[in-house]
């Protein structure tokens, strides 16, 4: 689509420089195949047309034919305002204006037949519709709208105040589909694709999405740019993994020796799920294939991921191999120091802890027993990315809570192999299937979805603020028993937007209804400093401090069996997959732990929705399932943090997943078939590729 990617926007019938830069800053439009990429959002059918009498003020759109009868200009200034006297020949209807007044003046005649779209609302107790949209009958047949549908496009505040509304961005794709009559855009996808599938041209799709024939083509060019946008995506990685497959191999595991069957047998603390033994052969056939692993593990709170990492890493020292683990946060890397170090200590294994705060004596301590073989597992923060740190034999990198690092950083770390060691990357945030696909396209998944036995569920309740004082004398009870209590808060200060519960007013209520002479409190927010926070954080950890008052900072990584109760403040603010990252928090013991949700009486109904789904379930994956269809991709709880490596024009993730497994199909086919792109029947398509990769989509090489 060379010939339109070189037509400039600015020099369109109706554009402009002024409006053209508004396009350019706003959406990124700067070319006529730019804009025709810019797709509907929704449609609106105007086949029908309503009688005056039918309309009422719930109907969301209506459109009447009829005439102007009468104009009239009222106020001054910016309180002017224009009013039109619109009849279908039996009832009479008031057209208003409030904006654009002076553009409007004299642009429509009485007495003049014209075709009226708009929402129509109540006003002094009659039918009126504010700023409609208004076109000659010629006008509106001309742009097949007569019996047509119309698409709605997203505009944001600066493009409405620039006159480039919804309407104004119709024109455009009109006046680009226009300058199209003698040319036909150029396929993108071969022959061959599009006969298997069953596919319009690109042509055609592009003509249909912005001003569709009938809604059975609407649905036909929805269809063909879906699936294109997501088998591109699903080609890219595809390949990524097929290239990265050949040309790196992994180091052969060749046995499961001492380390590994002398822990199994003789030290483990609990006896394996069948989810765990499960993994834990998917990861052993990955090891001892000669291929190098790139595997996801995916395992809600508490379902024993730390211990599948840990019998990974002694398959790697079984082999002469050393093994490294990356944690997002000094707590979190302590903890699994801790955890692992206790573990391994009957078999006298050399296990390390490297962190930013590390003191610069032991630093070079820990790196000369690196560099020297006697550090067989080194466990750590972003610390274990620094240059100086120098593994002899690294076969093993396991990355906790993977989507804290960016792709960079991962590869960094397995860089200082001379040979890319096994990756496993770990995450406690279920991820839906059909966004897994696509994210980490290129890993291979396991789910641990069993919890240990003996784990009693979570108990989740949802409390109105109403019944605070009721929720603090059960806090008091749990504390006499001998529990710790978490208690979160969404904001550090007081919003004057909105009336909610917020940390630093919380916490001096708090210091009143649990008095320090009674209860020892602490609190930890984003806005201390690492020392502070890790101090306080300690305190909790230790038994020291009985309740925790914090922000989402106690999200990821605290470890304490003995909390029993979080309590989260205004939980109408949280998504669904944060607040199951809360509630992780506790039910680490054997002690029967609660979640309680605070809320205001009056909540929205997705607030309820959620609100329900967490007192019913404790399933991430579930729960991970309901968030994605009400907030979308964009908005779950990682995705942001780990960069999705492009952005959807016209796909959905969450209504689109049976097009994702057919375009990932559709590529590993292909890919199959012709590994490199180079048959002549693929090369079509190794160009389009090679032009993606020039506008810096990453396919998702995660590690």
């Amino acid at each position: 689509m060379s010939l339109l990617s070189d037509k400039d926007i600015t020099y369109l019938s109706g554009v402009g420089p002024k409006k053209a830069a508004l396009l350019k800053t706003e959406i990124g439009v700067t070319n006529y195949e730019e804009m025709l990429y810019y797709f509907p959002y929704r449609y609106i059918d105007r086949s029908k047309f309503y009688k005056i009498t039918e309309i009422v003020s719930s109907t969301s759109y209506v459109q009447v034919r009829g005439r102007i009868l009468k104009i009239t200009m009222q106020g001054e200034g910016r309180k002017q305002r224009m009013t039109a006297i619109f009849s279908d020949g039996e009832s009479a209807m008031e057209l208003i204006w409030f904006r654009g007044i002076k553009y409007l003046e004299g642009k429509y005649k009485e007495g003049c037949e014209y075709v009226v779209f708009g929402k129509p609302a109540l006003f002094n107790g009659h039918i009126s519709i504010v700023h409609p949209e208004i076109e000659t009958i010629n006008e509106a047949k001309s742009k097949l709208q007569i019996g047509g549908i119309q698409g709605m496009y997203n505009t944001t505040e600066k493009m409405k105040s620039g006159f480039l509304t919804s309407k104004a961005l119709q024109k455009i794709e009109y006046e680009i589909l226009s300058s199209l009559k003698d040319y036909r855009i150029p396929e993108t996808l071969p022959e061959h694709i599009i006969k298997r599938v069953g596919l319009i041209s690109l042509h055609d799709a592009l003509v249909n999405i912005h001003y569709p024939k009938s809604f059975e083509m609407l649905k036909a060019a929805q269809f063909r740019l879906k699936l294109e946008e997501l088998f591109f995506i699903q080609l890219g990685i595809v390949r990524t993994t097929k290239i990265r497959s050949k040309r790196f191999k992994g180091f052969l595991f060749s046995q499961i020796g001492h380390y590994f069957n002398t822990f199994y047998h003789d030290h483990i603390p609990f006896d394996l799920t069948q989810a765990q033994k499960r993994v834990l052969k998917e990861i052993r056939a990955d090891v001892g294939s000669g291929k190098q692993m790139n595997r996801l593990l995916q395992g809600d709170v508490g379902s024993g991921k730390t211990l599948v990492a840990l019998m990974s890493m002694l398959m790697a020292l079984d082999n002469d191999f050393q093994a490294s683990m990356m944690a997002p946060t000094e707590i979190l890397a302590t903890q699994h120091y801790e955890t692992i170090s206790t573990l391994l200590a009957p078999l006298e294994i050399g296990v390390e802890l490297l962190t930013g705060s590390t003191k610069k004596k032991e630093r070079e301590r820990i790196l000369a027993a690196l560099e020297a073989g006697k550090v067989q597992i080194l466990i750590g923060t972003h610390a274990l990315l620094e240059d100086w740190v120098q593994f002899p034999r690294l076969g093993m990198v396991i990355i906790d809570e993977q989507h804290r690092f960016g792709v960079a950083q991962r590869a960094k770390l397995w860089s200082k192999s001379e040979q890319p060691p096994h990756v496993l990357v770990m995450t406690a945030t279920p991820i839906p299937r059909t966004l897994a696909m696509t994210l980490y396209g290129d890993l291979d998944v396991s789910i641990i979805d069993e919890l240990p036995p003996g784990r009693k569920p979570i108990q989740t309740i949802h409390r109105y603020d109403t019944k605070r004082a009721d929720l603090y004398e059960f806090i008091k009870s749990q504390i006499a028993l001998g529990r710790q209590i978490y208690i979160v808060y969404p904001m550090i200060q007081e919003s004057e937007k909105m009336d909610y519960e917020n940390l630093d007013a919380g916490y001096e209520k708090l210091k009143h209804v649990f008095p320090e002479s009674h209860y020892s409190l602490g609190i930890v927010h984003g806005k201390m400093k690492p020392a502070e926070k890790e101090a306080e954080m300690q305190k909790f950890v230790s038994g020291a401090t009985q309740i925790l008052v914090a922000t989402t900072v106690i999200e990821v990584g605290v470890n304490v069996p003995n909390a029993s109760v979080m309590m989260i403040e205004s939980a109408d603010r949280f998504g669904l997959s944060q607040l199951h990252q809360l509630r992780g928090r506790v039910g680490r013991g054997a002690d029967q732990s609660y979640c309680i949700l605070v809320t205001q009486v009056k909540l929205s109904s997705e607030s309820k929705q959620r609100m329900e789904v967490m007192s019913r379930t404790c399933d991430g994956f579930e729960i991970s399932e309901v968030d994605l269809k009400m907030r979308g991709p964009g908005d779950l709880e990682g995705t942001q943090q780990s960069g999705v490596p492009f952005n959807l024009k016209i796909a959905n993730l969450v209504t689109d997943g049976q097009i994702v497994q057919q375009a990932r199909q559709l590529a590993i086919d292909i890919l199959d078939e012709d590994p490199e792109l180079l048959m002549e029947k693929n090369l079509l398509l190794n160009l389009q590729l090679n032009q993606l990769a020039k506008k810096k989509i990453n396919w998702g090489v995660i590690s």
